[in-house]
């Protein structure tokens, strides 16, 4: 089992459980695609994108779960980002939690599962 993880608002994931789905965030719909990240991408993610934002969660998600709509694809300097190409089903979350900020403002995740 691979874990990718996602990075968004309570807000947008509260909205997202009430719909049992999670269409996207901003990004995501402009981009076409729900932005994902690998255990090992995850935290740079975090301090790239998420810097300064409070009330925050951290998704977990099966990646074999997601079948042929999961592209491993090039992003940020040539790394392979996972990229899923449908919404999200509330119920393929396989983890959640709260993240808190650093002195820095930097979300902080913690050790991740790969």
């Amino acid at each position: 089992m691979t874990l990718i993880y996602k990075i968004l608002s309570r807000a947008e994931w509260a909205t997202a459980q009430a719909a049992g789905r999670f269409e996207g965030s901003a990004v995501d719909l402009a981009d076409g695609f729900i932005h994902f990240s690998a255990a090992d991408q995850a935290q740079e993610t975090a301090a790239k994108w998420f810097r300064g934002q409070a009330d925050l969660v951290l998704l977990g998600v099966e990646a074999e779960g997601l079948g042929e709509a999961l592209k491993w694809e090039a992003s940020r300097g040539g790394a392979l980002f996972p990229h899923l190409y449908r919404p999200l089903l509330a119920d393929e979350v396989v983890s959640q939690r709260d993240l808190d900020l650093d002195a820095d403002g930097v979300p902080q995740l913690g050790v991740l599962s790969a």
